[in-house]
């Protein structure tokens, strides 16, 4: 079945679907969107967990007999998660070793409570490792000065790993840097890299509603003229994107790389993520249409791949506009916009999101939980 998905799978890039609930598994929907080529893996996160648990009943046949048996809300919301996680790899088994490991990938995040604590993180990414037992699992690490050196220890230790919540130019040069010292330490113990994936998840859209906030307020404090800022709104998250791409592409043909490359070393693809069109009068698919080129990902929530099958256009569009990439950070600050400051207050308020969402799903269990016993 050709769709705007499977357009873009043939130019490099593979759509993953930003969501799981266990309706979708059972439904055999998933399965379908599998077979048409729609969606290459799955990725969650505490909020996509919240809205699947806390927000439907799909889980009271499963959430009931763990209540009854005096479970608490933790180890009831794991033992969900890490079901609608497996059956999800299981249902990507297949596109797994068709596409020799690159695709077919379920993340799963470590606790986010754990962000800035490197020694907890790798306990925990080996722990849900062994629990969940697929190798087309991704364990998600956030990019923080903590996670860093986590990933590479999790990467050296064997086990997938997706990157998320970067923000940064320069995080990202140290998220590579973590991807290819895991490998090395790796190698080093004598053990084989060859089937070890990961992905850096670069958040693109919280990037724009950040900085078109900062513009705003320049503008009404009379710091900044309407006509100056006018032709930066919505620009600085695809410019951030597309230089990311370019560090991607310096790194990755590099002969650090070319070396763990002949031992059977995969690339660290670019994931795109928080890629839905926050503002309503940018196009809807804005943050896909925009990023298309090889060896990337974008992960995609449901409607935004709706629209996007509906009426995206493919095309290699990653690499256009390069000068007017690096000329928009220009003419940020010189608008008095700091994008350093922006990029630190995404990923604070990131990990913050993440954690706020993970303590409401779990007392939402809890609520539940204490209604059956």
């Amino acid at each position: 079945m050709s769709n705007n998905s499977t357009k873009t799978f043939q130019l490099g890039q593979s759509l993953w679907y930003d969501n799981i609930q266990r309706k979708l598994l059972e439904n055999g929907d998933m399965a379908a969107m599998v077979a048409n080529g729609e969606i290459y893996g799955v990725t969650s996160n505490p909020s996509i967990f919240h809205n699947a648990i806390g927000k439907s009943k799909d889980y009271d046949a499963a959430l009931i007999p763990l209540a009854k048996a005096g479970k608490n809300a933790v180890e009831i919301y794991e033992t969900l998660a890490v079901d609608d996680i497996q059956q999800a790899a299981d249902l990507f088994q297949e596109l797994y070793i068709k596409s020799e490991k690159v695709d077919g990938y379920v993340s799963l995040e470590v606790n986010p409570d754990l962000a800035n604590n490197t020694a907890e993180t790798i306990s925990e990414a080996k722990r849900l490792w062994a629990l969940v037992d697929r190798p087309n699992l991704m364990i998600k690490i956030p990019a923080t000065k903590a996670g860093i050196p986590a990933v590479s220890a999790v990467i050296a230790a064997g086990i997938n790993v997706n990157v998320t919540l970067i923000f940064s130019l320069e995080r990202y040069q140290a998220v590579m840097d973590a991807y290819l010292t895991g490998l090395e330490e790796r190698l080093s113990a004598g053990e084989p890299i060859d089937g070890i994936a990961s992905v850096a998840s670069f958040f693109i859209s919280r990037v724009d509603t950040n900085v078109d906030n900062k513009l705003a307020a320049q503008i009404k404090t009379g710091k900044l003229d309407q006509t100056a800022a006018a032709s930066l709104f919505g620009k600085a998250a695809l410019a951030n994107a597309k230089l990311a791409y370019q560090e991607f592409k310096t790194v990755f043909e590099d002969q650090r790389f070319s070396e763990l490359k002949a031992k059977g070393a995969q690339l660290q693809r670019p994931l795109w993520a928080s890629t839905s069109t926050k503002n309503p009068d940018y196009p809807d698919v804005l943050y896909i249409d925009e990023l298309i080129g090889p060896d990337t990902v974008n992960t995609v929530p449901p409607n935004t791949l709706v629209q996007f099958n509906d009426h995206g256009n493919v095309a290699l569009s990653l690499e256009t506009g390069l000068p007017d990439a690096g000329q928009v950070f220009a003419d940020l600050e010189a608008a008095g916009v700091s994008i350093d400051q922006v990029t630190e207050e995404l990923e604070e308020a990131g990990v913050q999101a993440f954690s706020d969402a993970f303590h409401a799903l779990l007392e939402t269990v809890e609520t539940r939980r204490q209604a059956e016993v």
